[in-house]
């Protein structure tokens, strides 16, 4: 089979869908990889490097005109969208439930459309959103703490303050992969961390986790409206599988807090948890709304594309294999966990929470996969 890899073409997007190795890999299952010139500069990988792996580089258009499967990183953009086609598998992240443009031009393409964050685990969780989800939550209290300066328009207040002067409060909304890997490096800088979440099970694993050294509240509307009061930094770590995040904050609630205090939605690529969200660039990552600090980059993981790069193929890169070595239809069909990752196939959404926040018509994955 022949896998391409086109270079990531959304702002300051730096990451790369196959690393050297990877492509390595594939060519050693006696697969063809085909990458776009400069595809891993971002990370440091040059052409030479992919051509010793054994693959050959190629400009994008004969990337997406002759490859079986498209490996990106973040969900493909318009341009890339129509370069898609019929009887082609992209493989990628989608993040479809908040953006009914890309839904509507993959149904167009009759591409078959597998999406990273929607792959389950026999073991439960997401495996394959699980190791951006570990960085995202880490640089978000890096994000974070540089925000709170008052150059940035923060409040002007060190996370882990000094001897004498009380640390910040951060307050993380959501008790998984991002909320306790942003609270691992809250907790390491010094600060007053509360983490919020509905699963009593979440919360009792967490004050183990830490010992003690984080704060932990049952997520009521009523915790929430208090807890925000008093932050610093708040962190958006909500995910619903597939769908929208749900906006846990209102822009009513944003008045109550302390003027320059910092919001950074990690869900934004999922619509955002706060009603205030809007999608911003490393390049212009923040704006101010009710005095708040808003810093809702929707690639943060691409602020540091070589690790995140590598932690991403570790996860995708058996996943591919199966597809390409198997065949899509096999691969999906006798994997039912692969299975749910695919989000768009023969024009018709896959992924019934996409469907319904969208109003478009669900067909099952697994008919969709017994018909390819």
């Amino acid at each position: 089979m022949r896998i391409g890899c086109p270079k990531e073409i959304k702002n300051h997007e730096y990451r790369v869908g196959l690393t050297p190795e990877s492509a390595a890999e594939l060519v050693a299952h006696g697969h063809d990889v085909v990458m776009e010139h400069g595809a891993g500069l971002g990370i440091g990988a040059q052409d030479a490097d992919y051509l010793a792996a054994g693959a050959t580089v190629a400009d994008v258009e004969t990337v997406f005109a002759t490859a079986d499967i498209i490996v990106k990183v973040k969900e493909p953009q318009a341009v890339e969208r129509k370069r898609l086609r019929a009887g082609q598998t992209l493989y990628t992240y989608l993040h479809l439930a908040p953006d009914a443009p890309q839904t509507v031009d993959l149904m167009a393409s009759g591409a078959t459309c597998i999406a990273y964050e929607t792959v389950t685990s026999p073991f439960g969780g997401l495996p394959l959103l699980k190791p951006m989800s570990q960085v995202a939550g880490r640089m978000a209290v890096q994000a974070g703490a540089h925000t709170l300066e008052k150059a940035q328009g923060g409040r002007g207040v060190l996370l882990g303050g000094v001897p004498g002067v009380a640390p910040a409060k951060v307050v993380v909304i959501g008790g998984g992969v991002v909320g306790r890997n942003a609270a691992v490096m809250a907790v390491g800088m010094g600060a007053d961390v509360t983490i919020l979440d509905r699963s009593n099970e979440a919360l009792e694993s967490i004050d183990t986790q830490f010992g003690g050294r984080v704060k932990t509240l049952y997520s009521s509307k009523t915790a929430l409206a208090d807890v925000i009061t008093t932050a610093d930094l708040i962190i958006g770590a909500v995910l619903i599988p597939g769908a929208a995040a749900p906006k846990l904050v209102t822009r009513e609630m944003l008045k109550t807090m302390q003027a320059g205090a910092v919001l950074v939605d990690v869900a934004i690529d999922q619509g955002g948890c706060f009603e205030t969200s809007r999608a911003t660039t490393h390049a212009d990552p923040i704006y101010i709304e009710e005095g708040i600090v808003h810093y809702c980059v929707a690639n943060m993981p691409g602020g540091v594309a070589r690790t995140s790069t590598y932690a991403l193929n570790n996860a995708t890169l058996p996943h591919l294999l199966k597809l390409a070595d198997k065949g899509v239809k096999d691969a999906l069909l006798s994997d039912p966990h692969l299975l749910e990752g695919l989000n768009v196939a023969h024009g018709k959404v896959t992924c019934k929470p996409v469907a319904d926040v969208q109003g478009l018509e669900y067909m099952p994955a697994r008919a969709a996969a017994e018909a390819l």
